[in-house]
């Protein structure tokens, strides 16, 4: 049996996609419950991008969450810096990627290629939201917002998006909205782009190209 084949046959299980609804709910209820309770200081941008990622990811967007989102981490890290980042990054991307498969296949029946790419703009353009429009509160020029989201965002949405995409077409390129697989193939895709992505945002980084997210931690002082 293929890797493929193998894959199939646990996405087209109903009860994988029942039991994975079940780990987001409880994911989310964990993260709703400990920022209201011990992390409500943290911004309203890092608690939307903790939900999103948590409700792509579930049980992974949860962990990433109590090992570099919370006030309570005893240090802060690269490694933690590069987890609130790429998470940063995939809340917009995510909700991109998701209207970009469903409007494609959906609503206008499009083949795999015009799929991809009207999913691929439309993640670019949730993915750079995310950075734009934070700056723009601040009173950032576009055209300087932009530019900023250009250069140290591209690089993580292109790896996020190339695997996401390429593992959803991979193993649900024939499938349509009504067909288990659908979703899970596509749910299993996101969490794939994430894992992809937060080695290329660790070093960005390093390199400076980007800033990472506050520590959490200065928050609670």
């Amino acid at each position: 049996m293929t890797l493929e084949q193998a894959l199939e046959r646990i996405l087209t299980n109903p009860a994988f996609l029942l039991a994975w609804g079940v780990l987001v709910l409880g994911s989310l209820s964990v993260l709703v419950w400990d920022l209201r309770t011990n992390n409500p200081m943290l911004g309203s941008l890092m608690k939307y991008v903790w939900g999103f990622t948590v409700l792509y990811s579930g049980p992974i967007g949860i962990g990433v969450y109590w090992y570099s989102g919370r006030s309570q981490i005893t240090h802060d890290s690269l490694w933690r810096r590069g987890f609130r980042s790429v998470s940063h990054c995939y809340s917009g991307c995510g909700a991109g990627e998701i209207t970009g498969v469903v409007i494609a296949v959906g609503l206008l029946t499009l083949g795999n290629v015009p799929t991809a790419l009207l999913t691929f703009a439309l993640a670019y353009v949730a993915g750079y939201a995310m950075t734009v429009g934070p700056l723009l509160q601040e009173g950032v020029g576009f055209r300087e917002a932009m530019a900023d989201a250009f250069y140290s965002e591209t690089g993580s949405i292109a790896v996020m998006e190339v695997v996401a995409i390429s593992t959803d077409l991979w193993l649900a390129g024939e499938a349509t909205m009504g067909d288990t697989l659908f979703w899970s193939a596509l749910v299993f895709s996101l969490s794939m782009g994430l894992i992809a992505a937060y080695p290329v945002n660790v070093l960005l980084i390093k390199w400076g190209v980007k800033e990472g997210m506050a520590n959490p931690a200065s928050m609670a002082s």
